[in-house]
């Protein structure tokens, strides 16, 4: 017996005098709790019958209830006049054909209660809400975690459109949370009308809803900061199921971020001939090759100095280095790196900018074309520097080299082939280079001519269900635009031999794509790859982007269901995205494959199952 059979009876209407409750029903008033059922009849006065009874006619020509006793105790708290408001001056009752199928609805009423469809769901809790009731209250009287009403709640405020298509089931209950986030009720109903029906990832659906709208990972977001924008009167939009945050004024956000920019530029600058700003996240190389550059004059350590940088250094490589520590290793490493003099300040300046992590940059230093003759003659440039690009200069005067360009070409590569002989005495050092190189995302200044190809291991759509190592998905490369490579190999290096291993590791693996079907499966042999391990099937990610025929022979094959059997014709009868949560159910929740009976061998089956043709 389900509980469509109930669904399935004829609906009468009765005076509340008629009812009663029957003795096969678990409900009875000695049993029941006063409290719960004085909110449940607030509820009931709120948000309506949202179920209807079932009953059986006795042979006095009353009703006794058998599912729904405790909504009819609960209606005996309401006025005849409230009952008649809310359009209950006569209850619906589905009425049993005999007295077994009565005692079997009973039965189902206590074991296997139907869930309420969220819509309607979504719907009584904000009506229960707007008139005063607490999410404890409501938890209450639907026998739901206080977290869960708080969800269901945040659903509530949803245009009736929305809801009306989540009823149908035009869009699932994940689509119907993205709505919450809509800019406006126009573009939700906009949206709605366009992916009404079809399979669309979260991530769309949102980047839909809030066009303008700006994550709070945004470099000018991380650098002008929540508070500051808050405080500005900015204003957020807040994800409440995917705790993300969007602001909705990027406007007022770029203000901000320019002010911002103009008072550090204002304070790093000063000293400088000049210093210029740009909105962007980097300083193009068409913009610093027309530039002189200039470097710090770097310190030396003392003898002392240099022994006790030494040790600090092998503190930090092994993770047992407290702050004062890396603060005096910072202050010598300060020393190493030395300053720009009074001298280089008066003829140069620099670039300030926001990198792409939201941290501001300062790349310096620069001396301009015009400001060149005043740095020569006071020696801030010196060299080959000085004489690049000086008309009517000794260099111009010379006369032309005797060394073609084929002949430079050869030299050049003679050169390289003396460096690549020198390096084979350092496998360590070309290992280091490797594993910086792949980390570091130095694009044209690679120091080994290799190029990598991108390996996709990220759906395209929905991710959920999907976990890799995070040595895999984490641990972006630094931004390098304006770093000097030495020093930053030389830091690389000294955080030691197990760090160079695990970052080349983490990108070699990265990179791994197979090969030929015999090496692959030789690798395969050894590493023993387990996709069920980082992915389980859920409705996002699988079960909603196949079709209904599809998800019905699966529920079966799982099961051991024949075509008749009842739990195979009711789950038929759903509608896709019921199937689809219903299966993602299957896979992800052991009470629900307890509660339909799986076996251990139907238990390793949903373990071990893949779509075919996946491996």
């Amino acid at each position: 017996m389900k509980q469509s059979a109930i669904d399935k009876a004829p609906i009468q209407y009765f005076p509340l005098d008629r009812l009663y409750v029957s003795d096969m029903n678990p409900r009875t008033r000695k049993g029941s709790d006063w409290d719960g059922l004085r909110l449940l009849a607030e509820s009931i006065k709120i948000a309506g019958l949202i179920q209807n009874l079932a009953g059986h006619l006795d042979e006095d020509g009353k009703v006794g209830i058998v599912a729904g006793g405790r909504r009819l105790l609960a209606m005996t708290e309401i006025s005849p006049e409230d009952m008649a408001s809310i359009g209950l001056a006569e209850i619906p009752v589905r009425i049993a054909p005999d007295e077994p199928t009565a005692r079997a609805w009973a039965s189902i009423e206590n074991t296997a209660r139907e869930a309420l469809h969220p819509a309607d769901e979504i719907r009584a809790y904000g009506r229960m809400a707007e008139s005063g009731s607490t999410v404890p209250a409501i938890a209450r009287v639907f026998g739901q975690t206080e977290q869960h009403v708080y969800r269901r709640l945040a659903l509530a405020a949803l245009p009736a459109p929305v809801l009306d298509a989540l009823k149908a089931g035009d869009i699932t209950l994940g689509a119907a949370a993205c709505f919450t986030v809509a800019q406006s009720e126009a573009l939700a109903l906009e949206v709605l009308d366009r992916v009404r029906g079809q399979d669309v990832s979260d991530w769309r659906l949102k980047q839909a809803l809030q066009p303008d709208a700006i994550g709070k990972d945004d470099r000018r977001a991380v650098y002008v900061g929540m508070d500051a924008y808050e405080g500005a009167g900015g204003e957020l939009t807040r994800d409440l199921f995917a705790d993300e945050v969007f602001l909705t004024d990027p406007d007022l956000l770029d203000s901000l971020f320019n002010e911002k920019l103009a008072m550090d530029a204002e304070m790093l600058g000063q000293g400088w001939k000049w210093v210029e700003t740009s909105d962007d996240q980097y300083i193009s190389y068409e913009v610093t090759s027309k530039l002189d550059r200039i470097y710090r004059v770097e310190g030396e350590l003392t003898e002392e100095q240099a022994i006790r940088y030494d040790e600090l250094a092998e503190l930090a490589e092994g993770d047992v280095l407290d702050e004062a520590g890396q603060a005096e290793l910072d202050a010598l490493q300060a020393v190493c790196d030395g300053d720009f003099t009074d001298t280089q300040r008066d003829h140069a300046g620099l670039f300030i900018f926001v990198a792409r992590d939201g941290q501001l940059t300062v790349q310096a230093a620069f001396v301009r074309p015009e400001d060149r003759d005043a740095a020569i003659a006071a020696e801030v440039l010196t060299g080959h520097a000085a004489m690049r690009g000086q008309t009517g200069s000794a260099a111009d005067a010379e006369p032309k080299s005797p060394i073609s360009n084929a002949l430079r070409e050869d030299l050049n590569r003679v050169a390289k082939g003396a460096r690549q002989h020198a390096v084979l005495r350092d496998p360590d050092l070309l290992i280091a280079l490797l594993a910086y190189q792949l980390s570091h995302d130095l694009q044209w200044r690679n120091p080994l001519g290799l190029s990598t190809e991108d390996v996709p291991n990220w759906p395209t759509t929905a991710a959920e269900g999907y976990a890799l190592d995070d040595r895999l998905t984490t641990n972006a490369p630094p931004d390098m635009h304006g770093k000097d490579l030495g020093k930053s190999f030389r830091a690389f290096r000294k955080k030691g031999e197990d760090h160079i291993r695990g970052e080349l590791t983490r990108f070699l693996a990265a990179h791994y794509r197979g090969g030929s079907e015999e090496l692959r499966a030789l690798v395969d042999k050894d590493t023993k790859p387990a996709i069920r391990e980082v992915w389980t099937p859920t409705a996002a990610n699988f079960f909603s982007r196949v079709g209904g025929p599809y998800l019905n022979d699966l529920w079966r094959n799982l099961l051991d269901l024949k075509e008749d059997h009842p739990t195979a014709t009711t789950f038929a009868k759903l509608k896709k995205g019921e199937k689809a949560e219903k299966l993602a159910q299957l896979f992800a929740d052991p009470a629900t494959r307890k509660a339909y009976g799986v076996n251990e061998a139907q238990e390793a089956r949903i373990a071990a199952w893949l779509p075919e043709g996946m491996e």
